[in-house]
């Protein structure tokens, strides 16, 4: 079996954090844990290229990556792609789930990777892949490897890879047709009775994994503090310019308010479901509070309202791309120094 192995900048040998940026290094053979994949694998496996990329610019440049990527697997003549395991490198994991996507799709060749559950990569594409749970330490490596060794040898050979418990793979959320001796109210009513008495139970139904977020650190001065607006209760100029959908939206705007001490309904329209927009339609400030926070500048309570709100939709938003809006947002207030946010919501 030819394999093509997909690494970080760390994991490939090549630094850490200060070397992010690497532009895609390609080698032939086996590199860093490439090695014990092919121990894992047995002899008839062999890495054929190791391609070796900077999380930084892997996150910069994905479609970039994925060409390059696609065309390596092609011309190596692979018969599996693997990536990672990432554990819980975010960007890395990124990358590893949506080049796993782009080979399965575009070669129909088997991918696997893993990561930890918590990676964002599980929740961007879960469903297409499977992905064993790396957990958080790498000390487990040898284990990983052999979860995605074994799903590798199985996908190849095209049997049934088998339920997440027993091949070690992320749940993937897809429901499959089974015969089984209790009903599924016989099945509820024993789960209730275990929990009732503290015996142990496995529920049929997989909840999704959020990580503690800590809260950050208060404001020490506000009368210093640069403070922007974000809202995701979807306020838009009129004509919706930057064509935010009014659920499930993929995108964000931000908006010019420099020269404004309120907003206007005439200029302003509202592109969100799920609430009475009308009375945000009349006077926006209501949403987007920006007579009062121009008051409290004024009078030295906050130091400065940025010169943009930023505004999205946040109805029906799948995590994963809450998550990806939430960092573009924060990386660009960061960037032009803002030191508070105020959220609102509808």
């Amino acid at each position: 079996m030819r394999i093509v192995h997909y690494l970080n900048q760390f994991f490939g040998g090549k630094g850490g954090e200060e070397t992010a940026d690497l532009a895609p290094q390609i080698q032939d053979g086996a590199v860093g844990p490439g090695k014990l994949l092919e121990q894992v694998m047995g002899e008839d496996a062999r890495i054929v290229r190791s391609i070796v990329v900077g999380d930084n610019y892997a996150a910069e440049n994905l479609a970039a990556l994925t060409e390059l990527v696609i065309g390596e697997v092609k011309a190596s003549g692979a018969d599996l792609f693997v990536a990672g395991p990432c554990f819980e490198a975010g960007r890395y994991g990124v990358a590893a789930s949506a080049l796993c996507v782009a080979v399965q799709s575009e070669l129909g060749i088997p991918v696997v990777t893993g990561m930890a559950i918590e990676n964002p990569g599980v929740d961007l594409h879960r469903q297409e892949l499977y992905i064993v749970d790396s957990g958080s330490s790498v000390s487990a490596m040898r284990d990983v490897l052999t979860k995605m060794a074994g799903i590798a040898v199985k996908l190849s050979q095209h049997p049934e890879v088998g339920s997440p418990q027993a091949a070690g793979y992320i749940p993937r959320g897809i429901l499959h047709d089974a015969f089984v001796e209790q009903t599924a109210a016989e099945r509820l009513v024993a789960m209730v009775v275990a929990k009732t008495r503290g015996n142990a139970y496995e529920s049929e139904f997989t909840s999704i994994t959020l990580p503690d977020v800590p809260a950050p650190a208060p404001v020490a001065d506000l009368s210093k503090a640069k403070v922007a607006i974000v809202t995701d209760g979807g306020l838009v100029p009129k004509g919706n310019p930057d064509d935010i959908s009014p659920y499930a939206a993929t995108n964000w705007g931000a908006y010019d308010i420099s020269e404004l001490d309120d907003l206007e309904g005439d200029n302003y329209e509202v592109s969100h479901r799920g609430y009475d927009t009308r009375y945000v339609e009349q006077d926006p400030d209501r949403l987007v509070p920006v007579d009062a926070l121009r008051d409290l500048e004024k009078s030295g309570v906050v130091g400065k309202l940025h010169e943009e709100f930023i505004s999205t939709s946040g109805l029906v938003n799948p995590i994963a791309n809450s998550r990806r809006l939430g960092r573009e947002i924060a990386e660009k207030l960061k960037a032009e120094g803002v030191t508070a946010v105020i959220l609102t919501s509808t």
